[in-house]
């Protein structure tokens, strides 16, 4: 997969794409990122990207022009999307990562900075994305975010695929508690049924801890999932 970020601070990515899985997945070619500076396509002798906004207010917006001629500047696959990082957009969900990483070959994601960008840019958008409902300083912190989570999600990143299946929101669930040793810590002890060594008792607690941890910690998604596993449960 290709991933074109367009940026006003390449230097944010530095550390993030070179670390960990995803330092790896890149190394290895599953997947390419390419920053473009949007400095680089103005016309003026400073380089301006933002401007007064219209109508007053505070600060500065980013100014359509250099965005607009930075994404036309790409080479595009077949498959590609343009993703503006806005907190106005949808939600960053596991699904839509799924997605993502399952349907496209080319990822465009344009980072907003300042007090926000000129309303226009928003036509060269395909879909807008949030990491939720709280403003941040730059989308360069949600477009690493999503670059993360879409790579780890494609093939050969990942050693072993079955973890992929059995983690949080992959059936619309928490994951269930992890330990490992000691078998005893402090005084917290593992549970004895991850230590009997029935694989069929283990993975029905697992169930059961997944389904309770969620029906306490996130009721929404225990809603939801619920919902739908007695609608599956009647069709068939």
């Amino acid at each position: 997969m290709n991933i074109d970020v367009i940026t006003l601070f390449p230097d944010f990515f530095t550390s993030g794409l070179q670390s960990g899985l995803l330092g790896r997945a890149l190394a290895n070619a599953i997947a390419s990122v390419n920053l473009v500076n949007p400095r680089d396509f103005t016309v003026d002798k400073h380089h301006r990207v933002d401007d007064i906004p219209y109508g007053g207010g505070v600060g500065m917006v980013l100014k359509p022009e250099p965005i607009f001629a930075a994404v036309n500047s790409l080479p595009r696959l077949p498959h590609s999307q343009v993703i503006l990082l806005t907190p106005q957009g949808s939600p960053l969900t596991q699904t839509t990562l799924q997605d993502l990483a399952t349907h496209y070959q080319q990822l465009i994601l344009i980072c907003g900075h300042y007090e926000g960008f000129d309303e226009r840019i928003r036509y060269l958008a395909d879909r807008e994305i949030s990491l939720g409902d709280f403003v941040l300083t730059c989308g360069e912190i949600p477009a690493l975010a999503l670059i993360n989570g879409v790579v780890r999600l494609l093939p050969g990143t990942v050693g072993k695929t079955e973890s992929l299946k059995a983690e949080s929101f992959e059936e619309g669930l928490l994951d269930y508690p992890q330990y490992t040793r000691p078998a005893v810590f402090q005084d917290w002890e593992v549970p004895d049924i991850l230590r009997s060594g029935n694989h069929q008792l283990i993975a029905q607690w697992r169930r059961d801890q997944q389904i309770q941890r969620t029906q306490k910690r996130r009721r929404d998604l225990w809603e939801k999932w619920s919902s739908e596993t007695s609608s599956d449960q009647a069709e068939s």
